[in-house]
């Protein structure tokens, strides 16, 4: 990945957007009961059911590396997502370019198979791109079978004839039960409103949080856009929920906002250390009915 488009899929300045988030009207997102990462949800019309809260493991996550594996190592990240399935999180958000498929096998030796959703992430364009990724990813996870794959990172309106090598394979590994579900992690307003408009996409992975920090665009124009992909029965995952750690001192007004969100169907956070994750996990419920 060239470091321009790193820059836009990751690790841009968060600038001053933080501004609204001091008088966060939390009585207006609250809600009437506590949601829980553990809560089991529906993504869209996959017939996939999730855990609200997806172990990101890909924080400023590039060339194989990411936070998570910097400051836990290879079998700390796997004890991490251990320690999630555990505590009844059941969702893994893993991706080539953050070297964490290895990370899962790991965990897998400690996890049944069935007890986990596995999302990963690619690159790849052509067909035979796509199959070689597909037969690697299988072996570097230990999995004959992927949950959801993401085309990783879609930066322009025109990703659906870049990508129709690759997304003829997808469709067609569905078709074989390699896949469950496939679609695209966008990094730009034409490519989201794209995304919107394909009937190829089951699930995409939408940048959502109230600061706008890393996000496509501003999140009233975002909003529209990914209340459309509902209205089409997609999936939506939501990312960037803390701004990639920018938003760390404003961790209960995102995470309220995005449980309050009708438009998300849950969300992925990157812990980078265990106590990071024990505090989300009773974080969330408390945040969602705080007003």
């Amino acid at each position: 990945m060239k470091r321009r488009d790193f820059l836009r899929c990751g690790t841009a300045a968060a600038g001053t957007a933080l501004l609204g988030l001091e008088r966060f009207p939390h009585h207006l997102y609250a809600a009437p009961a506590p949601k829980r990462a553990q809560d089991t949800v529906t993504l869209g019309k996959t017939g996939i059911k999730v855990t609200r809260l997806a172990q990101g493991t890909g924080t400023n996550g590039v060339g194989k590396n990411s936070n998570q594996k910097r400051t836990m190592g290879e079998q700390g990240l796997a004890d991490l997502l251990v320690q999630g399935v555990d505590n009844g999180v059941g969702f893994w958000d893993l991706a080539d370019q953050y070297g964490s498929h290895p990370n899962a096998k790991l965990a897998l030796k400690t996890v049944q198979r069935d007890k986990v959703v596995i999302l990963t992430k690619t690159h790849a364009s052509t067909e035979a791109e796509m199959w070689a990724d597909l037969d690697r990813f299988r072996r570097e996870i230990g999995t004959e079978r992927i949950d959801i794959v993401l085309l990783h990172c879609m930066l322009d309106a025109s990703w659906t004839k870049e990508k129709a090598g690759a997304m003829a394979v997808l469709s067609e590994a569905k078709q074989k039960g390699i896949i469950r579900a496939h679609g695209v992690s966008c990094h730009d307003l034409g490519a989201l409103k794209a995304a919107a408009d394909s009937d190829w996409v089951d699930v995409d992975l939408a940048r959502l949080n109230p600061a706008g920090v890393q996000m496509d665009a501003d999140p009233a124009t975002v909003i529209p856009v990914l209340r459309t992909m509902k209205e089409r029965g997609k999936g939506i995952i939501g990312m960037k929920i803390l701004g990639a750690g920018a938003l760390r001192n404003k961790v209960d007004e995102s995470l309220q906002y995005a449980l309050a969100q009708d438009v998300l169907d849950c969300f992925t956070i990157g812990a980078e250390r265990p106590p990071e994750f024990q505090d989300l996990l009773k974080r969330i419920p408390a945040a969602s009915v705080r007003a």
